[in-house]
Formats: C-alpha cells, sequence, structure tokens
C-alpha cells in the first residue's frame, strides 16, 4: 500500500446520517457532497449516502458528474446557475435550482425548454452572502410564482453563525420565520450547526455537510459527544527515525530543539498531501496507536514526529494524523484552521480506500 492513504469508511458515513434523522426527526435530508464529498470522494459518498432525500452540491458540473456516475437522487444546485444554457443543461440533469439574484430570475424567466424546475428561492436574511434582501424577497417570488418554467417553489437561508447560541442566529431566524411563514411554503434553514444546536431551525429540510462526515461544527464539542464516527482516516507511516542529542535542530529552520536526548520519527506526509504547512510544534499524531506529538516544520512530503517517550516505535508503524483514534478537532487549533478545511485540503495525490461499501 501507499502511503499516505486516506480510508473511508462507507459505515460511518451512513451512521452519521442516521444521527442527523434523529436530530431532526420531522425534516428531510438534503446530503451536502460539494468540495467532492468534502475531500471524501463524491460519488462514492453519494452512494453510501443513498438513503438521504437528495443531495447537495455547489456546481453544474458536480451534478453531471454524479448523473454520469448512476447517481438518481434529487440534487440541488445550491449555487444556482449561471445563463440560459446552464438552465438547459440543469434541466437535462433534473436539477432543482437554488435562486438567489435577479439575473438568475432574468434567465429563468428567458428559458424556452419545456422542462419545469423545482426553485429554492434563497433569501439573505443576514449573512450577506447570497440570497435577495429582505426588500427584495417578495418581488422575486412574485416573479417566480408568473414564470412558465417553475413547477414548485421552496425558500430557504443560510445561517452564518449557527455554531454559537447568541442573537445573530436568532436574528436570522425570525427575519426568515416573519417573512416566509406566510407563505406557506417548504422551508430550508438549518446546516450541519443548527441541526445539532437550533431544533427551531429544523423545518421542512436540513443541509447537513460536516456532521455527515463525522466531525464537530460545534466550538469545546467533539463528533463523538454527539454520536458521530470520522468518515475519513488520514493515515501514513514511519520511514525513518534519528536520534538527536540535546540542543540540536530538526527540520526546516530549526523550529524546534531537543530540549533532551531525543528520538524523531521520519513520516511520509506533509503539505504535498494536503497536511497544513502551518501547523505548530506539539500536533498530537497517533504512532502505533500511541500518541506523540510534531517536532519541527511541516515539508512537503513529511512530517517529524518526537517519538522519545515511545521507545518502541521504528520505521513502518502507521501514523494517524486524524480520523479513527483522533479526531480531526484535535489538530485544527494547531493549524489555525478548521475540520471543513483539513478535509477538503486533501491533494490528489492521496489514495483513497474505501471500507464497509
Amino acid at each position: 500500500m501507499s502511503f499516505p492513504v486516506a480510508t473511508i469508511d462507507a459505515a460511518a458515513l451512513r451512521s452519521n446520517l442516521a444521527v442527523v434523522r434523529r436530530m431532526a426527526p420531522r425534516s428531510r435530508v438534503i446530503a451536502v457532497v460539494k468540495a467532492n464529498g468534502y475531500g471524501h470522494g463524491m460519488i462514492r459518498v453519494a452512494r453510501a449516502l443513498a438513503d438521504a432525500d437528495g443531495l447537495g452540491v455547489a456546481r453544474l458540473a458536480d451534478a453531471v458528474a454524479l448523473r454520469e456516475a448512476g447517481v438518481t437522487q434529487r440534487i440541488l444546485l445550491l449555487e444556482g446557475v449561471f445563463g440560459v444554457e446552464q438552465f438547459a443543461l440543469a434541466a437535462k440533469e433534473q436539477c432543482e435550482i437554488v435562486v438567489h439574484s435577479p439575473e438568475q430570475l432574468d434567465a429563468l424567466e428567458q428559458f424556452a425548454g419545456s422542462h419545469r424546475f423545482i426553485v429554492w428561492l434563497k433569501l439573505n436574511s443576514g449573512m450577506n452572502r447570497l440570497g435577495f434582501r429582505v426588500e427584495d424577497f417578495a418581488a422575486a417570488h412574485a416573479r417566480l410564482q408568473r414564470c412558465s418554467s417553475v413547477s414548485q417553489i421552496r425558500v430557504m437561508t443560510h445561517l452564518s453563525s449557527s455554531e454559537e447560541r447568541g442573537h445573530v442566529t436568532a436574528t436570522q431566524l425570525k427575519v426568515f420565520d416573519d417573512l416566509v411563514a406566510p407563505l406557506g411554503l417548504e422551508r430550508s434553514v438549518a446546516n450541519s450547526a443548527a441541526v445539532i444546536g437550533w431544533p427551531e431551525a429544523h423545518q421542512d429540510w436540513v443541509r447537513p455537510g460536516l456532521m455527515l462526515y463525522g466531525m464537530s461544527p460545534m466550538p469545546n464539542q467533539t463528533a463523538a459527544e454527539f454520536g458521530l464516527r470520522p468518515a475519513m482516516t488520514l493515515s501514513t507511516q514511519l520511514i525513518g527515525v534519528q536520534n538527536v542529542g540535546v540542543g540540536e535542530p530538526v527540520g526546516y529552520n530549526g523550529i524546534w530543539r531537543a530540549q533532551r536526548p531525543s528520538r524523531i520519527g521520519i513520516a511520509a506526509i506533509g503539505y504535498g498531501d494536503g497536511f497544513p504547512r502551518g501547523t505548530r510544534n506539539g500536533a498530537p499524531v497517533l504512532v502505533g496507536g500511541k500518541e506523540a506529538t510534531i517536532a519541527g516544520r511541516v515539508s512537503m512530503d513529511m512530517i517529524s514526529i518526537d517519538i522519545t517517550d515511545l521507545p518502541q516505535a521504528k520505521a513502518g508503524d502507521e501514523v494517524v494524523v486524524w480520523g479513527e483514534g483522533l479526531p480531526a478537532e484535535r489538530l485544527v487549533p494547531y493549524a489555525d484552521t478548521t475540520c471543513y478545511e483539513l478535509v477538503c485540503r486533501v491533494t490528489s495525490r492521496v489514495p483513497l480506500l474505501w471500507k464497509g461499501a
């Protein structure tokens, strides 16, 4: 086997979907598989999540790839489509579309095909990224009602801070509900953090992403606390061991120096594989199932690990950098990033090895 490798657990994906359903029992589930299934492999993730009520992707090319792979589930284009030609392709692939801008409304009204879309009208409830502002929403809804290419309208918004119990999300929910509830349309608000922390946001449809992959969107709370299992284990092996004397540096620029006679294990993974270059000394890894820490700067193909307290560790031992036995959340504070970025940045030279599919 080549190293590093990302082992993807299909049973964990299915288990995490079941957790979503237990948390939001009255909602249907759009499983978000954008960004190549959060780095897990979009097509196989979609197959593993065949029991979801639909799939969410960012771009039309992803929907085409899923259809070409034989995926027949509902597909929602979360960024919508752009231009009349893309509407034709979205119709061909039987996609549902988000409409969030006047330009998309214009193009939809110009669409001359016979297909009638299910349209998810997006409200900008305060995130100020995509969606119609409150003062423009009623007019956009009225235009969709008159559009001959629309078979059904649903409404949605996106929460900016749902991992926090604060006024920002409460305000967004009030803005959305005050405007949308009188319309009597199906609604979607909740991302992963809102599935966990804001039951009032569940409504008709939830759109989980990160939690399906077994990671926590909530600060200071692990995925395991919610019954979630990591779907990706990123692992490699030790390819060498160095004995280092007191005061000697390790790695580029010598940012780590031995405070005692030390054993340094060299593991075959680096920023060329997606492991964050800025990861600081002391970040945890597992060597042969036991915890050790990174020592020195991450290089393109290798990391250095202080294995002084693991006298049995040797070249060939497995090294887990996140996943089973070591949640990705543990690395996050050392890398100044998020779980989302960790898994999405794993590069194409890391093979995906599936189990339980």
